[in-house]
């Protein structure tokens, strides 16, 4: 959810940078190009992790009234729904907190905003539930990559049949499996070689 809103800030960004180059300049004057990259690079980044130029561009663009500041609020505002959520963890106070929000993405007549405000308010419960559960996808993204491992190394076999047991091999974390006949010997005593 958060990782949408900041979608849809730089959208608002680069949209009013392109559109609208001379109220940008006005905010930030003749600053180098240095200050713009801060800037977008501080408006991705949680505060604490500002360095000093990207703190003094969004010194500029926080007094300003840029439509980018305000996409900038609204992401940070809807992290700050998300954590409050993780921190009571009260369903029906993460609920009253994000309709709050999203009334505020709905009236901010940014574009990019209120599509967000409308594929959160479709799917309202799930991300209610996800807020409180901590849930993220960082397991099936996971597993996807695993797949894609897999899918790359069964490139030589030809039927779906064959993948399926590649990616049942690799991901299963089977134990107990028999030994490699590849492996090399190795020397046990007086009795000659043998597999270790």
């Amino acid at each position: 959810m958060v990782a949408l809103a900041g979608q849809a800030m730089d959208e608002v960004r680069t949209s009013e940078w392109r559109s609208h180059p001379q109220a940008v300049t006005e905010v930030f004057g003749d600053k180098d190009s240095d200050t713009r990259k801060g800037l977008m690079w501080g408006m991705r980044k949680n505060p604490q992790g500002w360095t000093a130029k990207q703190a003094a561009a969004m010194h500029w663009l926080q007094r300003s009234h840029l439509q980018s500041a305000r996409a900038w609020r609204m992401k940070m505002g809807l992290r700050e729904v998300y954590a409050r959520a993780r921190e009571h963890n009260d369903a029906g106070c993460a609920q009253t907190d994000l309709k709050r929000w999203l009334g505020w993405a709905r009236r901010s007549r940014l574009k990019p905003f209120m599509r967000l405000a409308k594929t959160i308010t479709e799917h309202f419960d799930g991300m209610v539930r996800g807020m409180l559960d901590n849930r993220s996808n960082a397991y099936v993204e996971t597993m996807n990559g695993l797949l894609q491992q897999v899918k790359r190394a069964a490139r030589g076999f030809r039927t779906a049949k064959n993948f399926i047991a590649i990616a049942h091999l690799r991901m299963g974390r089977l134990k107990d499996l028999p030994q490699s006949p590849f492996k090399m010997a190795e020397p046990c005593g007086d009795a000659g070689y043998c597999h270790a």
